[in-house]
């Protein structure tokens, strides 16, 4: 129940996040919260087990997907902002991961449709449909990255792409563990 309790409140604190939080130091705020929760409630999930009722389970798996689709954007953008935070290159340039977000568009959109794809395909139990999102993200992005038109383009689109997929699966897993595998052991 901890862990349905924690899920609901960060998810309806993802929500407005990622809608209107711009600044950064809201960002790192709230990614840093949402980060902060996430781990709470996987750390609930290995000692609260299954909560009860079909219903609960089912609001619980819905939380879980907004806080995987909104709170992945936060927590990723939170991240590139601690990445980025105090670098410049020579001559006062933005560092080369910074200029790359210009390079990599609609990436916070890719990124949220990626986090709902691996979370559904997580859910459904196959894991190798994850495998099938990020190829079907490499292969879309690749002009991009081929190019080359800035140093930190690769670097952007594995980071983001890491603390997306790693976000969705912790999502999962906090919404499914208790049903799939057996916690006896622990």
């Amino acid at each position: 129940m901890t862990a349905l309790v924690i899920v609901v409140l960060a998810a309806c604190l993802a929500l407005p996040g990622w809608a209107f939080v711009r600044d950064p130091r809201g960002v790192r705020l709230v990614g840093g919260a949402l980060t902060v929760a996430w781990a709470a409630a996987i750390v609930a999930t290995l000692f609260d087990g299954r909560v009860d009722g079909e219903t609960t389970q089912d609001v619980l798996v819905l939380f879980a997907l907004l806080l995987a689709v909104a709170g992945g954007a936060v927590v990723t953008a939170a991240a590139f902002l601690v990445i980025d935070q105090g670098r410049t290159e020579v001559g006062g340039e933005p560092p080369r991961i910074q200029a790359a977000g210009q390079v990599l568009r609609g990436g916070a959109w890719i990124g949220a449709l990626e986090r709902f794809a691996v979370f559904g395909a997580l859910a459904a139990r196959w894991p190798e449909g994850v495998a099938i999102v990020l190829a079907v993200k490499g292969l879309g992005r690749y002009p991009e990255l081929r190019t080359g038109a800035s140093a930190g383009t690769a670097e952007r689109f594995i980071i983001g792409t890491m603390v997306s997929v790693i976000w969705a699966s912790g999502c999962v897993y906090v919404a499914l563990a208790p049903y799939v595998l057996p916690l006896t052991a622990l």
